[in-house]
């Protein structure tokens, strides 16, 4: 594998964030700016149909950054897979726009980087992570029976599937995400089982999270389909699909 200069590449999906795309600008320009490595962030525009492309370039970011754009929507986990393949760094993180795990958690993560880490999740569910704004109640249990689930029938032992702060070697990455099938929410456990089957060590790293009230997810329709996608990706598996 030819030596890659570029050190991190940071991918973001978005889509219809023209009013919280700015909170994430001005967070990255302030800790990528100040950092001595070399980074790209790839925004992910996932079909909108707002202003959040203009007002990204309008915003004009001090940091090296390319947006993707196609249409329709697509979901969050086809949004991810087309960034994290195109992504040029030598370790590739994808995080959320609305920085509810903010950038800054990096410094968390960069130094547990060495030659045989592929994979490094943020948790909210281990000792050492702070929960500074949590969700509501009904959502909380709901994730934990997804989480339940997700280690019966998926991978054992982790403890937080759906933190949107997760960070993939060169290696790793080009490998899970070449063979990602699930577009929308169920992407997260889909990735975590390949990493999985592939041999690569999937390690847990607490961090700092902030529930934002304006997120996306339609709670019933899309932990229902999470849900059923955990079947999907046994029976993907079971079909010989991710083999391939």
């Amino acid at each position: 594998m030819p030596e890659v200069s570029l050190f991190l590449s940071i991918v973001i999906p978005v889509y219809n964030e023209e009013k919280r795309v700015e909170k994430a600008v001005k967070a990255l320009d302030k800790y990528l700016t100040s950092q001595e490595f070399l980074t790209e962030v790839i925004f992910v525009d996932d079909g909108s149909v707002d202003e959040t492309v203009e007002t990204i370039k309008k915003l004009g970011p001090n940091f090296n950054y390319r947006i993707l754009r196609y249409k329709p929507n697509r979901g969050k986990g086809y949004a991810i897979k087309q960034g994290m393949l195109s992504a040029g760094g030598r370790y590739l993180l994808f995080m959320d726009v609305d920085m509810s795990t903010p950038i800054e958690e990096f410094d968390k993560f960069r130094p547990l980087i060495k030659e045989n880490s592929h994979v490094l999740i943020g948790t909210r569910k281990t000792k050492g992570a702070q929960i500074k704004k949590r969700q509501k109640l009904f959502r909380q249990k709901l994730g934990e029976v997804f989480t339940l689930l997700s280690n019966t029938f998926i991978v054992n032992g982790v403890t937080d599937f759906t933190c949107g702060f997760k960070l993939f070697s060169r290696e790793a990455g080009k490998k899970v995400f070449t063979k990602q099938k699930i577009e929308r929410w169920g992407f997260d456990s889909e990735i975590l089982f390949l990493a999985n089957k592939h041999g690569y060590n999937i390690e847990e790293i607490p961090v700092t999270w902030t529930n934002d009230e304006r997120t996306k997810v339609n709670l019933l329709k899309d932990v229902t389909r999470s849900l059923s996608d955990l079947v999907r990706i046994r029976l993907n598996n079971f079909r010989g699909l991710y083999d391939k």
